[in-house]
């Protein structure tokens, strides 16, 4: 994943010396399926396929793996992804630009923020103590925040804490679609993971881990209104302010041992 180096003055008081310093780089990522154009995201390059497989599952299209037919980087900053069958493109009807800290704001309206899902299973059975230790081992693991500090990250675990999987981003939805996109294509089921995201619990996070079929999400920060009403409608187990010992459950908690 690429670091930018910079020299920068850093201050201590009233005092100040040149030093080195390391930065998350945030370039564009173009997405197009077959030869049309259906997204850019600025992102953290890496992963970049994961990336597009990610945000074409959880957006709705790519519903199957057997879909996939063709997946690479034609360009600098650009992937094509070839796909079959009947494709709802529609779906993808978004503002041609999306920062890395939202990518719900570039939907062209709120009618096409539905995205089906599927009814979840019973999911895993976590204790308190397990989720407890989760931001811990999430933390251990983001080896580019701490050269830079200015990451978001996204893992999933098992349901006896295992790291499964993990990935980094500037943008926080940019990072959960390369987790589900990286799990997605390896064919392996959501069904018994749980998600961790290091910033706050969005509508749209919410929407991705249903649509992707994970049962558990939890975050960091803090969860919004219409992400909480989501969970609640979709069966989703949400858990927010998971740090220092302590933790809500907004919706879900029967799957609370």
């Amino acid at each position: 994943m690429d670091v930018a180096q910079v020299t920068v003055q850093a201050y201590r008081g009233t005092t100040h010396v040149a030093r080195p310093d390391a930065l998350a780089v945030e370039e564009p990522l173009e997405l197009r399926v077959g030869d049309r154009s259906v997204a850019i995201t600025m992102r953290t390059p890496g992963h970049d396929e994961d990336l597009a497989v990610g945000f074409l599952h959880t957006e709705g299209i790519l519903k199957d793996l057997k879909q996939l037919l063709n997946l690479k980087p034609c360009k600098a900053n650009v992937v094509r992804v070839t796909l079959t069958g009947d494709l709802d493109l529609k779906k993808l009807e978004r503002h041609f630009y999306t920062t890395s800290s939202c990518g719900v704001c570039g939907k062209t309206s709120l009618e096409a923020l539905a995205v089906e899902s599927k009814p979840l299973g019973p999911g895993p059975r976590i204790t308190p103590e397990l989720v407890h230790q989760l931001p811990a081992r999430l933390r251990e693991a983001q080896a580019v925040f701490d050269r830079t500090g200015g990451l978001h990250a996204a893992a999933l675990f098992s349901p006896t804490g295992e790291l499964l999987l993990l990935r980094e981003d500037v943008g926080r939805h940019n990072a959960v679609d390369k987790v589900i996109g990286a799990w997605f294509r390896e064919g392996k089921p959501f069904d018994d993971t749980v998600l961790l995201v290091s910033g706050r619990a969005s509508f749209e996070l919410v929407q991705k881990s249903l649509v992707a079929g994970i049962p558990v999400m939890a975050a960091v920060g803090a969860p919004s209104s219409l992400a909480v009403e989501l969970a609640k409608q979709g069966g989703l187990t949400l858990l927010g302010f998971v740090r220092d010992g302590r933790f809500n459950a907004y919706a879900g908690e029967e799957r609370l041992a």
